[in-house]
């Protein structure tokens, strides 16, 4: 078998492919063009991909040997799953194991933005730190405050968690109630627009699909308090970004803390990246030691199940591909 990885990841899962596989590694800091990885991986049997790679149609056709695809991130919406199924190709994903790093990382922004965090620093590394002010920096209050969190899966849960260690109150938004997650957590079910006008801080936990894609935009954050939060670590395509930089710098709303952008990354021109009421960090939600290693390990385990025609552990298609996988 031959396997083609399109950047550096940890060695746990590298270790695991090498035993089973030819293992080929896209030796740049950055990740392959579209005609690179074509180049790159001609003959793979399996592509570990990341979010940053776009798998379609067009690109299998261009590889046909590729009987499988992992991508080392929960979400998919780098690829095309309908086309990779019509072509009999696998297509695996890394979910459970960065659920808790994630909503640590969540709630590490929330606490950052609403006590201006890097805006204090930043000015201690500038030598403006003269005495104790008794008006400087001054945020807003996590404990007691009024969290709405948009998509109440997995992540989305955890950082419900943790909500409830603030004395948070919880409302939640999603495709159906939950009835056993609202006795669990003491969340309370609500409208995405209920969820928007209640909320202190609003944290988005939703898959980026057709359907919720640009799902927070102008309309939206007019709906918002003007105290009020947004926190995104899901998909940047979830919030319209000219809309957000522009609530952002009328005051629509108070702040924002940003873990994914649309596009991303963003120009290091763009004026979101010029407020002082916006935290932008790049991508890194899930970048602990420990959870990175159990997504690469996963992703590798997931190829080399599909490659030797066994149902992989996380994968979305193995019951529609399965007989091309055998066969």
């Amino acid at each position: 078998m031959r396997v083609a990885v399109t950047r550096g990841i940890p060695e746990a899962g590298l270790e695991l492919l090498r035993r089973e596989a030819d293992v080929v590694v896209w030796p740049e800091p950055c990740p392959p063009s579209r005609e690179q990885l074509i180049e790159f991986a001609a003959g793979a049997d399996g592509l570990l991909t990341l979010l940053t790679e776009r798998i379609d149609g067009e690109l299998l056709d261009a590889l046909p040997s590729v009987r499988a695809v992992s991508n080392m991130a929960v979400g998919y919406d780098n690829i095309d799953v309908e086309a990779a199924t019509a072509r009999g190709v696998v297509v695996c994903i890394t979910p459970d194991v960065l659920t808790e790093t994630t909503a640590d990382f969540a709630f590490a922004l929330i606490l950052a933005v609403a006590r201006k965090v890097k805006l204090a620093a930043d000015s201690v590394l500038r030598g403006e730190w003269r005495t104790w002010e008794p008006m400087g920096f001054l945020g807003q209050d996590v404990h007691g405050a009024t969290l709405g969190i948009v998509g109440m899966g997995r992540i989305g849960q955890a950082v419900a968690r943790r909500a409830r260690g603030f004395n948070m109150k919880i409302l939640y938004s999603d495709q159906q109630r939950r009835p056993e997650i609202e006795e669990e957590l003491g969340a309370r079910f609500a409208s995405l627009e209920q969820l928007l006008q209640e909320s202190d801080i609003v944290t988005l936990h939703v898959p980026l699909t057709r359907e919720t894609r640009k799902l927070i935009g102008a309309e939206q954050l007019r709906s918002m308090k003007r105290s009020a939060i947004l926190i995104n670590t899901a998909r940047g395509g979830v919030v319209d970004t000219e809309a957000l930089a522009d609530a952002l710098e009328s005051g629509t709303i108070w702040a924002a803390g940003l873990d994914v952008t649309d596009p991303e990354p963003l120009p290091a021109d763009h004026r979101l990246l010029r407020l002082p009421n916006v935290l932008v960090t790049p991508h890194i939600a899930s970048a602990s030691e420990a959870t990175r290693a159990q997504m690469s390990r996963l992703a590798a385990e997931n190829l080399i199940a599909a490659l030797r025609g066994e149902e992989p552990p996380r994968s979305l298609n193995w019951e529609a591909v399965r007989g091309f996988a055998q066969s």
